[in-house]
């Protein structure tokens, strides 16, 4: 099995397993872990009643989805309203993006991140992901990843600008392991913002690339690219009795 070269525009998926063990496991979140769309899903349909209070229109849950299957993002309930007849009602977009982002998210675990999880000891794995602090924080709790994770850093609990690909989230997590930067591996979906950082600290980086995926995943630059390109969890082998941190 070799290593994406950084010279192959066509980013091909990896054969073989991708042997891990021994290394700190960072995973990202959103289409790493389970499928954003399912967040989004049920986003809207926690929506559903308020739209039907404030407008007497249904179907609002419907229309977004056929909106975001259509490939729409950013004015999905713009868009879903005028198409039930409901624009021009500017205070009910922002609730509805609070709404959308304080609700209680029905969502799983893909299936090979469920067993991925279960290969890999808790004191290994960590979780860097991007988003409002909220929202991203309800997600882990529906997927229940305090217990499973040693170390969760959300970026937008660290303040303005901490995003990635800032450094901070990456050195909160080396300063939790205590290992050095070539001993993490970090396996996230979108190559704009995800690998460039953790490259340029030495570690090794792995893009899983679902199917379902909202981000197409290509890389800006070279430098953006991982080194590994997954389709499934099940690619990254892990041998039992070895624990990366400490």
């Amino acid at each position: 099995m070799r290593p994406i070269s950084l010279a192959d525009p066509d980013l091909p998926e990896d054969s073989g397993r991708l042997d891990l063990t021994g290394r700190v496991l960072v995973l990202d979140l959103d289409d790493t872990l389970y499928l954003e769309r399912d967040f989004a899903f049920s986003g809207f349909a926690a929506l559903e009643s308020l739209v039907l209070q404030r407008t007497g229109r249904k179907g609002f849950a419907r229309v977004c989805c056929s909106l975001f299957a259509a490939g729409l993002r950013g004015t999905i309930f713009n868009q879903a309203l005028a198409e039930l007849g409901a624009e021009g009602e500017e205070d009910l977009i922002a609730e509805l993006v609070g709404a959308y982002r304080a609700h209680d998210p029905q969502i799983a675990l893909a299936p090979d991140a469920a067993r991925f999880l279960a290969r890999a000891p808790c004191a290994s794995c960590a979780l860097i992901s991007d988003g409002p602090a909220g929202m991203q924080r309800s997600k882990v709790r529906a997927l229940g990843l305090e217990v499973r994770l040693g170390r969760i850093v959300l970026t937008g609990e660290l303040g303005p600008g901490c995003g990635k690909p800032h450094p901070l989230g990456y050195t909160l997590v080396e300063e939790w392991s205590q290992r050095p930067p070539e001993a993490h591996v970090y396996i996230a979906d979108n190559a704009v913002k995800d690998f460039l950082e953790p490259r340029r600290r030495g570690w090794t980086t792995i893009q899983i690339l679902r199917p379902e995926r909202v981000h197409r995943g290509a890389a800006p630059t070279l430098a953006h690219r991982a080194h590994h390109v997954i389709g499934s969890l099940d690619a990254l082998a892990l041998r039992k009795g070895a624990v990366g941190a400490r």
